[in-house]
Formats: structure tokens, C-alpha cells, sequence
């Protein structure tokens, strides 16, 4: 026993000198080791992005398995179509497809031996496009019929929207779904495995807001991100592990809309006052101008039509003219949080050209009570917006619009698949509309998307 003791008393005070003679050595490296790991923990999901060599995005909105993200479906699957930025009709899954009954039933033929995503043959009763008033029935594998109450010579058009079955499984796209992770069936994460050489896996994250999207990409859970702030993307422009590029939405245009319910507003002289009063040029640093609700880049776009002029003497004139610079005349003019400071800046030259409006947000995304509405609304690829000025169309058409010869220029429109004559007839109603306004096209906005290098 007392050998232990020795023996014990002995490694004792070796390790009690050992840290005396040491202790400072020991204490710094012990520092550093701490130092070490607090920043290996910290950039640990920067270093696993770079290893992967993965495109992880981050993105705001509550989606699920049945409303997916446009940009996430278009990657894993693709339509019966799709049509060419010239407005052309290419088959994609189809093959071909013929016309029958005087335009009111369309027969599509699927292509030979394409599979889903899982592996499965597709086949003709896979096809589940959801039409209000079209009956779709297959025939057989390879051939689906859809049934029309009235002719419509663009309605391949509408079949271009891929091809999806439950959950998320496409046909013939780039990517395959690899994993979903869901909460409360909203999607918070989905992977995707490419189908072919030569490209990375993607993986989407989904945030409830902003805010959490731009923590996010400081965290390093994503590499790359899109927001419509300028304000927040330029504050990324001194990193030097990422780039910020600007582009133009064009899917979205901010809009006036006039209800023509009001009396003061189907008055052509009130609206054009109206225009007057907008300061084009303050929209610049927001987005690129509108002329029209055709966007640019379509190839139904009218290049000649007429640009906004501010002109609050004229404007002013006008109304008073038209006798309605009272109280009783007072506009009921509604928008949306965000563009609460724009649409009070609109008040305000109304208010100086002596017409009254009043200033409400909006408590629905489709407020029914207005006058005179500010807000972001989706424009479609093709340039058929029969759902949208039409005057028999009542969803759509939220402002009440009425013009005999735009409801004619929207069905010549859809009435032929001839690139020539429906070119004619849009640039014929881009005219027609900028005389006789149904709503006042604002801009296209800015999006600015912040990637890490």
C-alpha cells in the first residue's frame, strides 16, 4: 500500500509541476483551440456549400405539394407544349395534335415511351389539367381528347403548365425530386437530382418572409437568393464572396385599376386627368416604365404606342371642367401595405388638381370596394388577356371595363393560331386601350438576386 502511495504522490506533484512550468503555454493554446472551433462552426455551412457544389436557393411563400413554385416545376417536368418566345406552338410531350368539330375538341397524342419521374410509364389518363369549362377524357395510352364549349384556336396554348402527379413527380424534365421535407404540409424543403450530365443538384429552402430569407443567406444555409428591395440587396454589395445582378420582372406589372362602376371614372376625360397626373420618370429607379400591359419582351408588344407625359396644369383643367372637384365626388382609393407610400404620393397630385380621394389599405387580397386600386398584378405569358379586360368577364375583369372594340380585338386575338394575324390584332388593342384606359400600367419591377461566388 504504501508503494501506491509513493507511486500516486509521485504522478501527483509531476502533473502539479508540470502545469506550474507549463500553465501559460497550456492557457493560450487552449484560447487558440477555442478561437478554432467557434470559427470552423461558424463558416462550417459556407464549407459545406463550396464541397457539395450544390445550388441551394432560398425563396419566400407558402407552397405545397400541390402548388409548387412555377420555377421549381418547370425543372422536373414539362407541358403537352411549350411555346417559343415568337409565340410558336412546339409539341413537347405531345407528338402531334389534330382539330376536330369546328374547333370545339382538340386530340393530342402523347410520345412514345416517356416515363415519370418514379419510373412509371406515362400514359394518356396521367394527364390531369383542371379546365372550368373543358371536359378532358382519354381515348387511350397515347391519345387524349379535350372537349371545348366554344371554338378556341389558342387553346394548345393553355397546355404549355407541366405535368405533374402527387408528389411532385414530373416527365421529362431536367431534374427528378430527390426529397421533400414538409411541416404542416407546407414546404419548408425540396432536392433536386439531376437527369442528365453536366448540371448540379438544386435545393430549394422556403422562408415566411424577407427577413428570414436574408438571414438565412448570412447563416449560409443558402447560396442564393431573390428579393425585390433595393435598399436590402444593396447592402451585399461590399461582400466579396457574393455578386448582386439586377433584372426585370416582367411577370408582374403594378397597376391603377378604374372601377367603371363609378360614374366619375367611365368618363374617358377623367381617367386621361387622371394619367396626367402620374410622374413616369419617378418610377424609373423602381422598374422598367410600362406603356401597355404587354410587356416588352413579348412578341406581341407594340413598340409605337405613346409615352406618359405629367402634366398637372392640364390635368387640373380637366376636372375642373367636368365638375367634379367636390367632396361628394371624393375617390375611394385602396392598395396594399407595400405600396402604401406610392399610392399616397398618387393622392396627393390628385388632391392638387383638385380632385378629393381617400387613402385605405386593404384587408383582402381582392379588395370589391374600390375606386381606384393600386397593386401588382400577374400577366400572363401569352398575350391573350381576354380573362382580364373582357367585358363578359366578370373574375377577371375587376374594374368593370366595357370597350366594344377591345372585346372584338381580344377575340380576333384567340381566334387564330396565325403569328402575323394575332401580332396585328394585339398591337391594334395596345392602341385602343392607351385611348381608352382601363387602368393606368405603372412598371415592371426590379428583382435583384444576390448569389454567393
Amino acid at each position: 500500500m504504501d508503494s501506491k502511495r509513493k507511486v500516486f504522490r509521485y504522478y501527483y506533484w509531476l502533473i502539479i509541476e508540470f502545469f506550474k512550468k507549463y500553465s501559460r503555454i497550456i492557457a493560450i493554446s487552449f484560447f487558440v483551440s477555442f478561437i478554432v472551433i467557434i470559427g470552423f462552426l461558424s463558416i462550417s455551412p459556407y464549407i459545406k456549400i463550396a464541397l457539395t457544389k450544390e445550388e441551394v436557393i432560398g425563396m419566400v411563400g407558402n407552397f405545397d405539394l400541390n402548388n409548387p413554385p412555377e420555377e421549381l416545376a418547370s425543372r422536373i417536368s414539362n407541358g403537352l407544349v411549350t411555346v417559343s418566345e415568337k409565340g410558336e406552338i412546339i409539341p413537347v410531350i405531345a407528338n402531334s395534335w389534330e382539330v376536330k368539330n369546328d374547333g370545339k375538341e382538340y386530340r393530342f397524342h402523347l410520345k412514345d415511351n416517356l416515363l415519370w419521374g418514379d419510373g412509371k410509364k406515362l400514359i394518356a389518363n396521367d394527364i390531369k389539367y383542371q379546365f372550368d369549362d373543358i371536359t378532358v377524357k382519354p381515348v387511350d395510352d397515347r391519345t387524349i381528347d379535350f372537349f371545348l364549349d366554344k371554338p378556341l384556336e389558342i387553346f394548345p396554348t393553355y397546355l404549355s403548365k407541366p405535368v405533374l402527379k402527387y408528389p411532385l413527380i414530373g416527365v421529362a424534365g431536367y431534374y427528378k425530386i430527390g426529397k421533400i421535407r414538409t411541416s404542416a404540409g407546407v414546404l419548408k424543403e425540396i432536392v433536386l437530382t439531376p437527369n442528365t450530365k453536366n448540371i448540379v443538384p438544386v435545393k430549394y429552402k422556403f422562408y415566411d418572409n424577407d427577413s428570414q430569407l436574408v438571414n438565412a443567406y448570412k447563416r449560409g444555409e443558402i447560396n442564393q437568393m431573390t428579393i425585390s428591395k433595393k435598399a436590402i440587396a444593396d447592402t451585399f454589395l461590399n461582400w466579396k464572396n457574393s455578386v448582386v445582378s439586377k433584372s426585370i420582372d416582367y411577370t408582374r406589372l403594378l397597376t391603377i385599376f378604374f372601377n367603371f362602376k363609378n360614374p366619375i371614372l367611365a368618363n374617358k376625360n377623367v381617367r386621361d386627368a387622371l394619367t396626367m397626373l402620374v410622374d413616369m420618370e419617378k418610377f424609373a429607379q423602381f422598374g422598367e416604365v410600362a406603356k401597355g400591359p404587354i410587356p416588352p419582351i413579348s412578341w406581341a408588344y407594340n413598340p409605337d404606342l405613346k409615352n406618359y407625359n405629367y402634366d398637372l396644369e392640364t390635368a387640373s383643367k380637366i376636372i375642373q371642367k367636368e365638375g367634379i372637384a367636390s367632396e361628394s365626388s371624393q375617390l375611394n382609393f385602396v392598395t396594399f401595405f407595400d405600396y402604401y407610400d406610392t399610392a399616397d404620393a398618387f393622392v396627393g397630385e390628385i388632391k392638387k388638381a383638385g380632385l378629393q380621394a381617400n387613402l385605405n389599405l386593404a384587408s383582402l387580397d381582392r379588395p370589391d370596394n374600390f375606386d381606384l386600386l393600386l397593386a401588382f398584378w400577374k400577366v400572363p405569358v401569352d398575350p391573350d388577356q381576354y380573362y382580364f379586360w373582357h367585358s363578359t368577364q366578370k373574375a377577371g375583369n375587376i374594374g368593370s371595363y366595357k370597350n366594344v372594340r377591345v372585346d372584338l380585338l381580344l377575340e380576333k386575338g384567340r381566334s387564330t393560331i396565325n403569328i402575323e394575324d394575332r401580332e396585328k390584332s394585339y398591337f391594334d388593342l395596345q392602341k385602343t386601350m392607351q385611348d381608352d384606359p382601363p387602368a393606368i400600367f405603372l412598371y415592371y419591377p426590379y428583382v435583384y438576386t444576390i448569389k454567393r461566388k
